[in-house]
């Protein structure tokens, strides 16, 4: 059904069974949908990009100017590329409240945003079973996504409890992923969260219909630059104040082959596997297009605030990390620069700053490239290097 006029809808069934449609579409009209039944049982679209740029085969979308409220409201799908709520173009804007939403298939996000449109959710609770699922998503054209409360869960590979390519912030939110990074940040974009619990438990090999990837790093937190064209290219920004932040597998964080920013305050951080890395700034080998190996380091300027970190910090020698250890913040770890093979020269630096007020406890012999100490380090019996 297409809706182009301005209405309230109430207590409504909307069911989808065909290809390249909606079951609710939303057209430049101001539009209220209350206590209802949103099916998108079947159907796809004729191409993977029209349903992850364009809305093709959601279940509901929102388009050409349209201000669409959905409340109190239950959406399902079980349709490849069948994102559950879907806002597209710039001047639409959707609003969900008191939303359940469950998605089956395969590129099926539950809310997604894109073509510079806006999201705004409270106390939506979103579960996708499918690969390439994410509860929060955009893609190519981005947008702004506000999150408040809610409960945001995925079971699929390669599905990320938040994917952005816009600006996106979360509070008050419980967000895991059960075989994926709990977040993800593709270029010039960013992730807030306040008061969230973030999880992710990113599997080392995924097998996506014929194709069987071999992860190259498995994280909790991926920032990074896909070169696909769907995410400018610039600094994304990663922000995280209270709540938690847990790695089941692999790093803490991991940046490769873009620039960011990255705050910290106050928040729980804990890792399964403590062998592994609880920042990892470096390239990446170039199998999957990202970037040129030898030149796809990742720059990262990290800054700590009341936070206690704990961990292993590695760069390479393509890549530059600058860690400043604010008033109240506790690092018990080292910091590593490990050797990028394929560079040609090796220009990557890491540096670390103790402000007054603040500890860093050496766990291991460290290397650094520039050190400013106002705190206090303890080395405990290792050696710290200055390797300007």
């Amino acid at each position: 059904m297409t809706v182009t006029k301005a209405q309230t809808l109430t207590e409504k069934t909307y069911t989808s069974t065909g290809s390249n449609e909606n079951a609710l579409r939303v057209k430049g009209a101001a539009v209220t949908l209350k206590s209802s039944k949103i099916e998108k049982l079947g159907g796809t679209s004729s191409s993977t990009e029209g349903g992850d740029f364009y809305g093709m085969n959601a279940a509901v979308l929102a388009t050409d100017g349209a201000a669409l409220t959905v409340e109190d409201t239950a959406i399902t799908s079980n349709a490849p590329n069948g994102n559950a709520l879907f806002s597209y173009g710039k001047g639409t804007k959707v609003s969900a409240q008191n939303v359940t939403i469950h998605t089956l298939g395969r590129n099926s996000g539950g809310l997604q945003t894109t073509g510079g449109a806006s999201m705004k959710a409270v106390d939506v609770k979103v579960l996708t079973e499918g690969d390439s699922a994410a509860a929060i998503r955009s893609d190519r054209g981005g947008g702004t996504v506000r999150v408040t409360g809610g409960v945001f869960e995925t079971a699929g590979l390669g599905s990320p409890a938040i994917y952005s390519t816009a600006d996106i912030a979360v509070s008050g939110a419980k967000l895991s992923a059960a075989h994926s990074e709990g977040a993800v940040i593709e270029g010039k974009n960013s992730i807030k969260l306040t008061d969230c619990d973030l999880e992710g438990a990113m599997d080392k090999m995924r097998t996506m219909g014929p194709t069987t990837i071999q992860e190259e790093n498995t994280q909790a937190v991926m920032i990074y630059q896909s070169m696909s064209g769907d995410a400018e290219e610039g600094t994304s920004s990663f922000a995280m104040q209270g709540g938690s932040l847990k790695a089941h597998t692999g790093d803490v964080l991991y940046v490769t082959n873009t620039k960011c920013t990255i705050d910290l305050e106050n928040v729980t951080i804990s890792q399964d596997d403590t062998s592994k890395a609880l920042f990892r700034v470096t390239g990446n080998s170039a199998v999957r297009g990202w970037g040129t190996a030898g030149a796809n380091g990742g720059e990262a300027v990290i800054h700590a605030k009341d936070q206690t970190l704990s961990g292993r910090i590695v760069t390479d020698t393509i890549s530059k990390l600058d860690l400043t250890l604010g008033a109240g913040s506790t690092f018990t770890g080292s910091t590593q620069i490990k050797e990028n093979r394929a560079a040609s020269k090796a220009d990557g630096t890491l540096s670390v700053t103790v402000e007054k007020g603040a500890v860093w406890d050496l766990t291991e012999d460290s290397v650094v490239t520039h050190l400013v100490n106002h705190g206090t380090i303890h080395k405990n019996g290792h050696t710290l290097t200055v390797k300007a």
